[in-house]
């Protein structure tokens, strides 16, 4: 490891405060020099050397060192002004303090070269580790928009396979029917009316697609807001079931309300669709010849409305992720393909901040049940 040398403004500091306490130094002891003995200021003008070696590193501290040995000799060793020495006491206490000058100095620039060393290697752990965060979270920021990604091309193949699957078959009846029709086939009143129906229901079928598709961009661009209105939920669910008689009439509908339902805060159009799509769903999972049960029931400030009919039911496992778009149900029920008309449901009823579940209906089946807040009237406000 290369020792870090001090920065090239600290070397001058160094040695200009040594020499300067040097200076501080000999004027403080020059008037006592004959009552003491060459020892006294040869300990005191080690402090110069010292404080050189720690500000400015090995070379000022050396330099002032030498200085201070120059100085006792000149000042405090006789005789005085000169660099000759008499006694051999003397040469001998020179000679100890140069090597003892230059050994501290030394030893105290070492000293505070590994210091600096010390706190460049601390200011470069630190350094890297931040730069090791930062790379650890922008790849956390990658892996979590490649994820996005993928999760994004997985929901899209979903709502392909889902649509193409949805628009083929009822296209596939319209265009087989359509087709016999023009090519002259001869039907009888009864047969063509039949037909005339199939071709009815399949359209209302993809109409109700379409609006799920429309609903889904809007859910996905953060742009369902209902349109609050006080809504009748009686009105709203006998019309429901009148205007999907053809979609119904292979089961049977129960309407089990209470004599007085409170009005609901809520969009019609909106709620009119989730219900739609729980009716259809029941439809397309209960036997046929079976009930569908519709019941709502006040719960304090909501009102909960819940569809059950007598199919297969939902496994507790899949009663949270069967709200999600394009999830389906386990191998061993086979028949759970939400698509998307159960999300819709859900984003549609969170918006009017209530919620839906799936459960257990009474004597087998599922239940979906979501809830409304009632409608209070507001005060009016006098102009």
């Amino acid at each position: 490891m290369v020792t870090p040398k001090p920065h090239p403004r600290r070397r001058p500091l160094g040695l200009l405060a040594g020499l300067a306490l040097v200076g501080l130094c000999t004027a403080l002891l020059l008037p006592g020099r004959a009552s003491f003995t060459v020892a006294t200021p040869a300990l005191v003008l080690v402090a110069p050397g010292l404080v050189a070696g720690l500000l400015g590193g090995r070379l000022a501290g050396v330099t002032t060192a030498a200085v201070a040995a120059v100085v006792l000799d000149l000042v405090f060793v006789e005789p005085y002004g000169t660099l000759g020495v008499h006694l051999v006491d003397d040469v001998v206490a020179l000679v100890a303090f140069g090597a003892i000058a230059l050994t501290v100095a030394t030893l105290v620039a070492m000293a505070a070269d590994g210091r600096r060393a010390a706190e460049q290697k601390a200011r470069e752990v630190t350094a890297l580790s931040r730069e090791r965060e930062r790379i650890r979270s922008e790849q956390d920021r990658l892996a979590s928009e490649n994820l996005a990604l993928e999760q994004a091309e997985d929901a899209r193949r979903a709502l392909l396979r889902s649509v193409s699957h949805d628009l083929r078959t009822p296209l596939a009846a319209i265009r087989a029917i359509t087709s016999d029709l023009r090519d002259g086939a001869t039907y009888d009143d009864d047969t063509r009316r039949d037909l005339l129906d199939v071709v009815g229901d399949e359209a209302e079928r993809l109409d109700r697609l379409v609006a799920n598709l429309l609903s889904l961009s809007r859910i996905e661009a953060g742009a369902l807001v209902p349109e609050l209105q006080a809504v009748d939920l009686d009105e709203l669910l006998s019309d429901r079931v009148r205007r999907l008689s053809r979609l119904l009439r292979e089961v049977r509908v129960a309407t089990r309300l209470p004599e007085h339902v409170p009005l609901v805060d809520a969009d019609y159009v909106l709620v009119d669709q989730a219900v739609t799509n729980l009716l259809e769903n029941a439809t397309r999972h209960t036997p046929l010849g079976s009930t569908i049960t519709i019941e709502a029931h006040e719960r304090g400030d909501m009102i909960e409305v819940a569809v059950s009919d007598h199919g297969p039911g939902v496994p507790p496992h899949e009663r949270d992720s069967i709200f999600e778009p394009f999830r389906t149900g386990s191998p061993s029920n086979g028949v759970w393909s939400s698509g998307i008309g159960l999300a819709i449901c859900r984003a549609i009823v969170e918006a009017h901040g209530g919620s839906i579940s799936a459960g257990d209906a009474p004597g087998g089946g599922a239940r979906f049940a979501f809830t409304l807040p009632v409608h209070r009237s507001r005060p009016r406000v006098m102009s």
